[in-house]
């Protein structure tokens, strides 16, 4: 049996009577986006971790929950022949290079008090994977899409002449997880053995972190209190269960449902930012931002259109 029958099968299983396979995939997606919309409010109480080691523990306590995962699908095999395969090893070592870069960026810029960062940079994210498509892939533009990356290219331009330079964080959030998904679509293995196996193959450096650290006394773990050991504990569940609920989700819903719901999560940690961490946005920020969000209407019309378009030929 397929990785998608069997998670189709797994989903079958999930305990919402009367509730129709949409009505779930749209459950399990915004269930996703609004944990991760949340999560910044965790990584602030992990602040005072350096965010490597915040990092190192949201890899290796994945590790587990993929496994339990992996066993209750019956999706071991899988992994095996990955394990087995120079190729997809090499590949998966990429993806989790830059899902790497992707964490380690994102939880130091939220604990460093960048949170209206990083929710531009997940608001980039969407144009930056049009762009990499028509760079890598000679996929082409349509108008309102070479529209959409130019507002998103003026905003970039203002904050950096505004901030004297680039706005790295945003621009490096956006970039790594856009070609953490382009490559990720070449890697030949399902979303669920592909997240155990770049957790397996991360956990390595990363318990080599953590033994430095002991060896070091610098660990919060073992020569912390019982509040940073559950904390770091807890960064196993953080991680792995949006992007459990995400997979899932994607599974039920059409492509232009989960586009739309994809603005969910920086929306939260944007308004987070401002209201609740209290950080500073300047009127060149609103400009930018409102510039972004113009970009990202024209393009989500654009998709929308194109879905449209698309539906009657695919009906005949």
């Amino acid at each position: 049996m397929s990785e998608q029958a069997k998670m189709n099968d797994a989903m079958q299983s999930v305990p919402l009577p009367g509730m129709s396979d949409g009505k779930k995939g749209f459950l399990f997606a915004l269930s996703a986006y609004l944990l991760w919309g949340v999560l910044p409010f965790y990584l602030k109480t992990v602040a005072h971790i350096p965010a490597l080691e915040v990092v190192a523990h949201r890899i290796v306590w994945s590790v587990p929950i993929a496994g339990i995962l992996l066993w209750w699908l019956g999706l071991f095999g899988d992994l095996k022949v990955a394990l087995t395969t120079p190729r997809m090893l090499a590949m998966a070592t990429l993806t989790a290079s830059l899902i790497t870069v992707n964490w380690g960026t994102y939880v130091w810029a939220i604990g460093s008090g960048h949170a209206i960062d990083t929710a531009l940079g997940y608001y980039i994210n969407p144009l930056v994977n049009v762009v990499l498509g028509a760079v890598f892939l000679g996929e082409r533009l349509s108008k309102p899409q070479m529209v959409a990356v130019a507002l998103a290219a003026c905003a970039v331009l203002l904050l950096t002449i505004y901030s004297g330079g680039l706005p790295w964080i945003s621009l490096v959030l956006a970039f790594s997880f856009g070609f953490y998904g382009f490559f990720r679509k070449t890697l030949p293995i399902g979303p669920t053995q592909g997240f155990m196996l770049e957790v397996l193959i991360l956990s390595i450096p990363s318990l080599a972190l953590i033994g430095w650290t002991i060896i070091q006394g610098t660990s919060h773990f073992m020569q912390g209190n019982m509040h940073d050991i559950a904390l770091l504990l807890f960064a196993g569940p953080a991680t792995a269960v949006p992007l459990i609920l995400y997979a899932f989700g994607a599974k039920l819903l059409r492509y232009t449902t989960i586009g739309l719901m994809q603005y969910i999560a920086p929306t939260i940690v944007f308004l987070s930012a401002i209201f609740v961490f209290g950080e500073p946005f300047s009127h060149i920020q609103f400009i930018a931002f409102a510039l972004i969000w113009s970009a990202l209407a024209i393009y989500t019309w654009s998709m929308l259109h194109e879905a449209r378009k698309a539906r009657p030929a695919t009906a005949a």
